[in-house]
């Protein structure tokens, strides 16, 4: 192969990595205008046991029962933080309550913070990974599987059946969102990016 051959394909593969990374920036952008307009509950339960996951669920209905009255007002993810914070007091009243009548021993420690999710799908659309402010509510000692769900905007709580994450996100994240299957690989290469960061941090 001559120098000019050699210093074409050199530029051709340059090219095209360049163009991969370029789409990626692109796509990392509107995944971080999904992550910067969600908020997510965040439900961990004491353990993995029979038990403790059916208690998880059993304070997720509580919880989700009230949402009207601490979630009906937010138009905005400040607003649904500060609803948010403004409730962690009653909602951990309440998750301590149904512990209790449970018969458990443990208590329950309700904070708005930020939590790293993998990507996670959810009926018909894909959050990807990475960190995402939550109203996080700790069962115990908060080592067995969780749950989720999206309520800024209002898409799993009973007061929002016509919510939708277009209502918060810009065109670009909401399109990311709902037409994931596009997007299998780039969710992929994207968890993998965040799980690097999440580590060294």
């Amino acid at each position: 192969m001559n120098l000019k051959s050699r210093v074409f394909s050199l530029a051709l593969i340059f090219g095209l990595i360049s163009a991969v990374f370029l789409s990626l920036a692109d796509f990392s952008a509107s995944c971080d205008d999904l992550r910067n307009n969600v908020l997510r509950l965040h439900i961990i339960a004491n353990s993995d046991s029979e038990k403790d996951q059916n208690l998880k669920l059993l304070i997720r209905d509580e919880i989700l029962s009230m949402s009207e009255t601490v979630f009906s007002d937010s138009n905005s993810l400040d607003e649904a933080v500060i609803s948010a914070e403004c409730s962690c007091e009653q909602i951990e009243s309440i998750a301590n309550r149904v512990i209790k009548e449970n018969g458990f021993d443990y208590t329950a420690k309700v904070r708005v913070g930020d939590s790293y999710f993998e990507t996670r799908v959810y009926d018909d659309f894909t959050l990807p990974a990475g960190t995402y402010k939550s109203l996080i509510v700790d069962l115990g000692a908060g080592k067995g599987k969780n749950w989720w769900c999206v309520i800024f905007p209002q898409v799993c709580l009973p007061i929002g059946n016509d919510a939708s994450l277009k209502d918060s996100a810009k065109d670009g994240g909401a399109e990311i969102a709902y037409g994931a299957q596009r997007y299998i690989m780039r969710f992929k290469a994207v968890e993998i990016y965040e799980e690097i960061k999440n580590l060294l941090k």
